[in-house]
C-alpha cells in the first residue's frame, strides 16, 4: 500500500477539486450537500419533482433542473434524466446523497460511462457488497464474525425450514437485496415460516427486483453499532469511530449517538479494523459504514455494508470535526485522505434525533400535510440538518424524514440534556410529527442509564406511548405554564372591561391571588397564582406545592414559552385548542381544561358528548397511493383478512378488515391517492347486524 507521502505526491497529477456538481437527491440531504460545497466554493446543480418545485434545497442550490411528475420513478429515479441534466449543466461529478440511486450499481455505472465521476463507491463495490448475502461471504473472508445460515440461500420453503432448523427459533428472513429494514419479518415458529416465505418472496420481488431471500438468528436484545469508514484511491483506509444505532422502529433507526457506551478502546480498534480489513478486501473507495450486532456478552457479528452516506453521518462529525460530504468530495475528486488514523480523535458526544412526519400513536403511519408554523431551535453546541420551511409541503411520494436535530456535550448527560431542551423549542406545526416522540425517549430512565437494543421502543413504548407515568414534577411545571398563558390572557380581557367593571372594595393583597383548577386526563390540581402586576415574578402553588416562577417574555403568539422555574430555564410548545390549551415538554404531551372556581363547580352540570359511531365503514388510516384492491362487492371477509393495499412514502401497508363481514362496494381503485379517513370500503349493514351483535364493530381508523 502507498505511503501518505506518495499518495500526496500521485494527487498532483492533474486532479483537481471540481467546479460544478449535481446532487441527485431532495430535501434534507441536498441541503446538507449544498452547504458544503458552497464551503469549499463548488457550484451545484439541484434536479426537482414538479411536486418539490418550490422546496428550500432548490432555491439553495446555483442551478435547479425539472426532472419531471412527482413519482420518484419519473424523477429522482430516472436514471438518464438525471445524467441527461448533468452533461447539459456541464457538471463534473453526481453526489447521490443517501436512498434514490445512492447504492444503485448501474446508475454509478452510467454515471463512470458518460465520463462523469460518481461521489461513491465504484458500481462494482456497490454491487458486490449490496448483496447481503454476497457481503457476508466477503465478510468472512476478511475475518468477519458471521451469524450461522445467514449466507445460505434457501431455494423453497423445504430448504428454508432445514437452514431455520439449524439455526433455531426466532429467526429474521431478509430480502437479499433489501436494506435499511426494509422487508425485514421476524418469524418465531415453523408455522409462521410456512405462511411467510412465499411471501416475503414476493414482497422483495417487488420491492427490490430480487426475489431470494435469506435466514438469519434472531439474537436477544441486541445492539446495533455500526463504524464510519473512509477510503482514498491510494489504499489509505480510516475508520472514524463508531455510532450507537440501537433505538429503532420497524428496523429502521430513530435515534443515533456517538460514541457508543458500551465500545472500550480496545473494541472500538477491534471493530475499526475490521470494517478496514472488509474495505480492503474490496478495495473499497469513498464513505462507507460497516455495520455489526453485539450479542448480550457484546460479541460482534458482520450485518451489512451500506455503500453511502449515512443519516445519521452528523454524530460523527460533531465528535471528530470532520466534514464527511467533503471527504467524499475529496477522495472522488482523486485527493488522498489529508490524515492518518493516529490523528482522529473522539472529542466529546453527540445525540441525533431522526424527525419524520409519521404518527407514533397509529404504529408509525406516515403523515402528510403543509407546515404552517415553523421556528428552528438555535443554540451552542446544537446543529438542525432540515430541508423544510413554513409552507413546505409534505407529500406521500417521499421518505418521511423532515430533519435530524443534532446536540454535543462534553459527556452524554450534557448531549442528552441539550438535546432535550432544544427539541422542546422545536416548533412544527400543520401536520402529525414524531418529534415529542423522540423526546420522550430522550427522557426515558433506560435511555439515559444506556440500557438500549433493537427492542428499545418495543419493550417501553408499544402502540407508542411509555409504559411509564410521566413525572410529577414535568407535569407541574405544565400546569405552570398552561395556567399563566390563561391567566395572562384572562388579564388582558379583564383589564378591557375595566371601564365597565364594578368597583369592589378589595384588599390589594387579595387582588393579587388568583385560583384555579386544572384538569389533566381524570385529575384535577388546584392552583394558585400570586404575582404579576407589571412584574415578571410569579409565586405558583400547585397542590401545596410552591414554586418561583420568572417569565422572561410572553412569545405565546410563536406558541413558544420559556419559563426559569425555580432557578431553572425550561422551553414549553403550547396551542389553544378550542377552550383548553394542549402543551408539549420533555416528550409529555397533554391537553389541559383551566377552570375558575365557580366554572369547576358548574362543570359538574355539562353533559357529557356522545361519540358518533361508523361501524360499516373502513377509512383510510393514512395518506398515499392505493397499490392493489385484494376484494371485491359480495366477498366474505374475516376479521385480519387484507382487503387492500397502500403506498406511502417508499413503504407499501397492507390494510386489514376489521371484522368478519361482506363487502358492500369497494370506493377506491389501484392508482387512487387517498388522504386519511377517506371512505375506502363499506360492509353490508344487516349481515354485521346478525354476524356480530355481541361484539363491538367500532373501527374508526
Amino acid at each position: 500500500m502507498e505511503t501518505k507521502t506518495e499518495a500526496r505526491k500521485h494527487s498532483s497529477l492533474g486532479k483537481k477539486m471540481f467546479k460544478k456538481i449535481l446532487i441527485a437527491n431532495r430535501g434534507e440531504i441536498a441541503c446538507r450537500i449544498i452547504r458544503t460545497c458552497k464551503k469549499v466554493g463548488i457550484k451545484t446543480v439541484a434536479v426537482f419533482s414538479e411536486i418539490d418545485a418550490r422546496s428550500l434545497y432548490v432555491r439553495e442550490a446555483d442551478e435547479a433542473v425539472l426532472l419531471g411528475p412527482a413519482k420518484a420513478e419519473e424523477s429522482y429515479l430516472a436514471k438518464e434524466k438525471i445524467l441527461t441534466a448533468a452533461l447539459q449543466y456541464h457538471c463534473e461529478a453526481i453526489h447521490p446523497g443517501y436512498g434514490f440511486l445512492a447504492e444503485n450499481s448501474a446508475f454509478a455505472e452510467l454515471v463512470t460511462k458518460a465520463g462523469l465521476i460518481f461521489i461513491g463507491p465504484s458500481a462494482s463495490i456497490i454491487s458486490a457488497l449490496g448483496d447481503k448475502v454476497n457481503a457476508k461471504t466477503l465478510a468472512l473472508k476478511a475475518g468477519l464474525p458471521i451469524l450461522p445460515g445467514s449466507i445460505k440461500i434457501p431455494l423453497d420453503l423445504d430448504e428454508a425450514l432445514s437452514i431455520a432448523e439449524e439455526i433455531g427459533y426466532p429467526l429474521f428472513l431478509k430480502p437479499a437485496a433489501g436494506g435499511g429494514g426494509k422487508g425485514m419479518r421476524k418469524i418465531n415458529t415453523p408455522e409462521e415460516l410456512r405462511s411467510s416465505f412465499w411471501v416475503a418472496k414476493e414482497e422483495a420481488k417487488r420491492s427490490f427486483g430480487d426475489d431470494r431471500i435469506f435466514l438469519e438468528p434472531c439474537l436477544y436484545r441486541p445492539r446495533h453499532i455500526e463504524i464510519q469508514i473512509i477510503a482514498d484511491h491510494y489504499g489509505n483506509i480510516v475508520y472514524l469511530g463508531e455510532r450507537e444505532c440501537s433505538v429503532q422502529r420497524r428496523h429502521q433507526k430513530i435515534i443515533e449517538e456517538s460514541p457508543s457506551l458500551v465500545i472500550d478502546e480496545n473494541q472500538r480498534k477491534n471493530l475499526g479494523e475490521m470494517a478496514c480489513a472488509l474495505a480492503r478486501e474490496v478495495s473499497y473507495t469513498n464513505a462507507g459504514t460497516v455495520e455489526f450486532l453485539l450479542d448480550g456478552d457484546g460479541k460482534p457479528y458482520f450485518l451489512e455494508v451500506n455503500t453511502r452516506l449515512q443519516v445519521e453521518h452528523p454524530v460523527t462529525e460533531m465528535v471528530t470535526g470532520l466534514d464527511l460530504v467533503e471527504l467524499q468530495i475529496l477522495v472522488a475528486a482523486g485527493k488522498p485522505i489529508p490524515f492518518s488514523q493516529k490523528e482522529v480523535t473522539i472529542k466529546g458526544w453527540s445525540i441525533e434525533a431522526r424527525i419524520c412526519a409519521e404518527d407514533p400513536a397509529r404504529n408509525f403511519l406516515p403523515t402528510t400535510g403543509i407546515i404552517t408554523r415553523y421556528a428552528l431551535p438555535r443554540g451552542e453546541n446544537i446543529r438542525v440538518d432540515s430541508g423544510i420551511e413554513a409552507g413546505s409541503s409534505i407529500t406521500f411520494y417521499y421518505d418521511s424524514l423532515l430533519a435530524k436535530v443534532i446536540s454535543w456535550g462534553k459527556n452524554r448527560k450534557e448531549a442528552i440534556e441539550s438535546l432535550v431542551e432544544t427539541l422542546n423549542r422545536y416548533h412544527i406545526e400543520g401536520l402529525v410529527t414524531n418529534l415529542d416522540f423522540v423526546n420522550a425517549i430522550l427522557n426515558h430512565p433506560d435511555f439515559i442509564d444506556g440500557k438500549l437494543s433493537t427492542d428499545f421502543i418495543m419493550e417501553n413504548f408499544p402502540n407508542g406511548r411509555s409504559t411509564l407515568l410521566p413525572p410529577k414534577e414535568k407535569i407541574h411545571f405544565m400546569i405552570l405554564a398552561v395556567t399563566l398563558v390563561y391567566h395572562n390572557r384572562q388579564n388582558l380581557v379583564w383589564e378591557s372591561l375595566k371601564p365597565m367593571r364594578p368597583q369592589v372594595g378589595t384588599t390589594a393583597e387579595e387582588k393579587k391571588w388568583h385560583d384555579y383548577v386544572v384538569k389533566v386526563g381524570d385529575e384535577f390540581f388546584p392552583v394558585r397564582v400570586f404575582g404579576g402586576d407589571g412584574t415578571n415574578y410569579w409565586n405558583i402553588t400547585i397542590a401545596d406545592t410552591p414554586y418561583e416562577v420568572i417569565t422572561p417574555n410572553f412569545e405565546f403568539y410563536r406558541r413558544r414559552l420559556k419559563l426559569k422555574i425555580n432557578g431553572e430555564e425550561h422551553f414549553f410548545r403550547l396551542q389553544y385548542r378550542e377552550n383548553f390549551i394542549w402543551a408539549a415538554f420533555c416528550g409529555i404531551t397533554q391537553t389541559f381544561e383551566i377552570y375558575t372556581p365557580r366554572e369547576w363547580e358548574y362543570l359538574k352540570y355539562m353533559p357529557a358528548g356522545k361519540r358518533v359511531e361508523r361501524k360499516n365503514i373502513l377509512f383510510c388510516p393514512m395518506p398515499g397511493q392505493v397499490v392493489e384492491i385484494l376484494v371485491k362487492k359480495g366477498d366474505r371477509v374475516f376479521r385480519g383478512q387484507s382487503l387492500l393495499s397502500i403506498e406511502s412514502m417508499k413503504m407499501v401497508t397492507f390494510i386489514d378488515s376489521p371484522l368478519d363481514g361482506i363487502i358492500e362496494d369497494v370506493l377506491v381503485h389501484p392508482g387512487q391517492a387517498v388522504n386519511t379517513e377517506d371512505r375506502l370500503i363499506i360492509f353490508k349493514l344487516d349481515y354485521l347486524n346478525k354476524s356480530n351483535s355481541t361484539g363491538d364493530n367500532n373501527f374508526d381508523n
